[in-house]
């Protein structure tokens, strides 16, 4: 029998096998693109639904304040605004200002300064139903003070989104404890700020709300992640407001915008509500803390955030009420300050205002030590980076599926999409030449198993220790160190974590830490950053120049820290530093 030849009975089928194979991989091609398509309508879908809500609140603000305006034709909201904190708490208990002109000042020009700066998603209209119950809380010590919250804390009703897709149309079912607190102590939450996408970034844009600019120069970023609070407050549309902090995100656009900011040791103000694409994660800690005009505006905060409410609202929080005393002392403190980490250089203006500021302390009277944080190399890499990202980065790049990425976040990302091998691989090559991408690449390989997770828990625990017992042998009260600044251009920050060092290394030790601003660019300072090397003459250190340079007259602050759970030391050191940079001014003007 002949050798069975299927060719010789279908003579065409190489031809019909190679256009099925076509035509099977058309489809499979078109299914493909149809699903894509329909993906991004549904996206498209999504974010237009969420600008329509936060137009439709613009509409109502409005339309509310000029119905106000009507009935009250002697209101005069630009004589409200520009009130001092204490100025406008005492005209609120006095009588001499009703609680809903001052909602309605507030609410006009945080409009107005969003209409420059894109920096708020919704306004909470629920604030004008507040204001019929608002005399129930006339003892309050925020009572009938507008508030800004950051886009991520929960306020009943709307959704807190992290910037990313998959939070959309998942509005709070009850507010978060910080703003219901808030309400008791008769403050008016009234309006929700931008965030970058997925919070884990100090820029402040994302594919629903856009970018958020500078009130200092619309050319700069605001920072983040807290950078819509940053601006608003920054803008004069808020008086007040609420961040959170990983790694500088209440501190970063407290500097980057002009204003004052403080991370609280973690957990002294509850994260219940607070909505995060990283929760879980335990080696650097969050920090749920205000932002302000002014060093004492914070304090108040403080204060009335740190009641019976908070620790009835969440047992888990330490019941520690602000300690005024400690906080109004003038007793001379003794100050560690260190100018550099060997890892990260400050800009010419970092350096120049942290020693005008250290200057301004010792002619004050105060006693100034010299300090060191140790192996701060090994520590970003081993215990923050490898921290926050134990996973891979799996959790964050979750809550990103689904949509598109934006492009202030994308550089950042990419590298937490490649295989372990390959980072693995690139970091041994990379490791001679440029050594800080080769220990970020080994970071990002997460950690191996639970035995590792542990162990790297008990790294940051020594840590900390480490440096408390240093600072208690020097017999320390507060740290002084430079605060990242000045604001960058666009499209920077994802591509820059590694100046991170700078702010996340007191969220590893969770020590309180505070943004005070002490002084702006000068032309002087733009010049010498022409020969700014950084610590490694590297790409990174290259880079920064580019993000900061054009930054003639923008705000540079400084950083005060404390120990944990001192948040009042730490406050009542950036009050010093505030006065004694105002008196300066005002000695220098006359």
């Amino acid at each position: 029998m002949g050798m069975f030849n299927l060719q010789q009975i279908y003579p065409d089928i190489n031809t019909d096998w190679r256009l099925a194979l076509t035509a099977t991989l058309c489809v499979g091609g078109a299914i493909i693109l149809i699903k894509k398509s329909i993906n991004n309508r549904k996206i498209q879908k999504k974010i237009l639904k969420a600008l329509q809500r936060r137009d439709k609140s613009f509409h109502d603000a409005q339309q509310a304040v000029q119905q106000f305006k009507k009935t009250n034709p002697d209101f005069q909201g630009s004589s409200i605004v520009s009130l001092s904190l204490p100025d406008l708490t005492g005209k609120l208990k006095d009588g001499s200002l009703e609680p809903d002109a001052v909602l309605y000042a507030f609410m006009e020009k945080a409009l107005q300064v969003n209409d420059k700066l894109n920096c708020n998603t919704e306004i909470l209209m629920g604030a004008v139903e507040q204001l019929k119950n608002i005399d129930t809380h006339k003892n309050g010590l925020l009572y009938g003070v507008p508030i800004s919250i950051k886009e991520n804390l929960g306020y009943k009703g709307h959704d807190s989104t992290c910037g990313v897709l998959c939070k959309l149309e998942q509005p709070a079912v009850m507010d978060s404890v910080v703003v219901a607190v808030l309400k008791r102590q008769g403050a008016v939450p009234f309006v929700k700020t931008n965030v970058p996408q997925g919070l884990l970034n100090y820029d402040c844009s994302n594919p629903i709300y856009g970018q958020t600019k500078n009130p200092c120069n619309l050319q700069k970023t605001c920072g983040g992640s807290s950078g819509g609070e940053g601006a608003l407050i920054g803008g004069g549309g808020s008086i007040l407001g609420l961040g959170t902090d990983i790694a500088g995100s209440v501190r970063i656009p407290a500097a980057f915008c002009g204003i004052c900011g403080l991370k609280p040791t973690s957990n002294r103000i509850s994260l219940r509500g607070a909505s995060s694409c990283a929760r879980g994660q335990k080696s650097v800690l969050s920090s749920i803390g205000p932002l302000a005009r002014d060093v004492e505006s914070l304090a108040l905060f403080m204060q009335a955030l740190l009641c019976d409410d908070m620790f009835t609202l969440d047992p888990t929080v330490p019941p520690i009420p602000f300690n005024r005393k400690v906080y109004e002392s003038s007793e001379p403190l003794r100050i560690g300050y260190f100018e550099t980490d060997d890892y990260f250089q400050p800009s010419p203006s970092m350096v120049r205002a942290f020693r005008e500021t250290k200057d301004l302390l010792e002619k004050a009277g105060h006693t100034l030590v010299p300090f060191k944080l140790p192996r701060v190399f090994n520590t970003v890499y081993d215990m923050i980076v490898k921290g926050i990202l134990a996973d891979e980065g799996a959790t964050l790049l979750k809550h990103l599926e689904g949509g598109h990425i934006d492009p202030t976040l994308g550089p950042q990302i990419a590298p937490y999409r490649l295989p372990k091998f390959v980072k693995k691989f690139l970091s041994v090559i990379l490791k001679p030449i440029f050594p800080r991408m080769s220990a970020a690449l080994n970071s990002l390989c997460g950690v191996r198993s639970i035995s590792e997770l542990w162990e790297q828990h008990a790294k940051v625990e020594d840590y900390i220790h480490e440096v408390g017992a240093e600072w208690r042998r020097l017999n320390l009260d507060v740290l002084l160190y430079p605060m990242l600044g000045p604001a960058y251009n666009f499209f920077f920050c994802g591509k820059l974590t590694s100046v991170l060092s700078n702010t996340g290394l007191f969220n590893l030790l969770n020590f309180p830490a505070g943004a005070v601003t002490v002084s702006t660019v000068t032309e002087e300072d733009e010049e010498q950053l022409k020969q700014y090397k950084g610590c490694f003459g590297d790409m990174w250190d290259k880079l920064f120049v580019k993000a900061v340079e054009g930054g003639v007259g923008l705000p540079v602050a400084v950083q005060c820290v404390s120990l944990p759970w001192q948040d009042e030391v730490c406050l009542r050191f950036m009050r010093e530093v505030e006065q004694l940079t105002a008196n300066n001014k005002h000695t220098r003007r006359h």
